[in-house]
């Protein structure tokens, strides 16, 4: 027996008889972290460069929201969300606003 097979049989004879328990703070069965919600883009009907996009920290914060809608366009739109909208659009639920009025016009967006 070379001393590489000793090591591991010691090893081994040693380690026969332990339990190794873990356990965790709390709980015997914590809920599983929430995953953080993706970024949700919404389209823009009538579009000529517009984009928006609603970010995980928007949808987590929980509150009422301003967006532009620039994108690429020349000229700037915004989109005013409630908490209650944001909330929709993070349970993946339908949600279609006009922007506010600007040069003229407004823009739907749906949001899933």
């Amino acid at each position: 027996m070379d001393r590489r097979e000793f090591t591991s049989r010691a090893l081994m004879a040693m380690l026969a008889g332990v339990t190794v328990t873990l356990t965790g703070c709390g709980s015997e069965n914590p809920a599983a972290p929430e995953a953080p919600p993706s970024v949700k883009l919404g389209t823009v009907a009538n579009n000529h460069g517009h984009a928006v996009v609603v970010t995980s920290a928007q949808q987590l914060a929980g509150g009422n929201i301003t967006l532009s809608i620039q994108g690429d366009s020349s000229h700037d739109h915004t989109l005013e969300l409630t908490a209650a909208e944001v909330s929709r659009i993070r349970a993946g639920e339908r949600v279609a606003k006009d922007s506010v009025l600007s040069r003229g016009h407004v823009h739907t967006v749906v949001f899933n």
